[in-house]
């Protein structure tokens, strides 16, 4: 085999497809304890959002249960999560928020 051919062989193989990196939404539940303001507080810093989206947002979590702040990579969404568990217990709320694979 020639130098060539393997140089060939080598870089048919070292072309893989890059798969996207997986992501993860992150999930608030609705509580009986929590407050409106408060959720739309954590919406507005932790995930960035504008108030018009955070209350709709906070209004989807308190009708349906449970709602989506946001689709991340896993760290980010880790992050975040443990990020609006600190700030709930810091102000003294239950709120729950999960992540899960899209």
């Amino acid at each position: 085999m020639s130098d060539i051919d393997y140089d060939e062989q080598v870089k048919a193989k070292s072309r893989k497809k890059l798969k996207p990196p997986q992501s993860y939404k992150v999930l608030l539940h609705n509580d009986n304890y929590t407050t409106m303001e408060f959720v739309v507080f954590v919406l507005e810093t932790v995930f960035s959002k504008s108030l018009s989206e955070a209350t709709r947002i906070m209004l989807h979590v308190h009708n349906n249960g449970i709602g989506i702040c946001g689709s991340f990579s896993y760290e980010v969404a880790e992050t975040k999560v443990e990020t609006v568990h600190s700030l709930a217990e810091q102000y003294e709320f239950p709120l729950l928020a999960t992540m899960e694979e899209n």
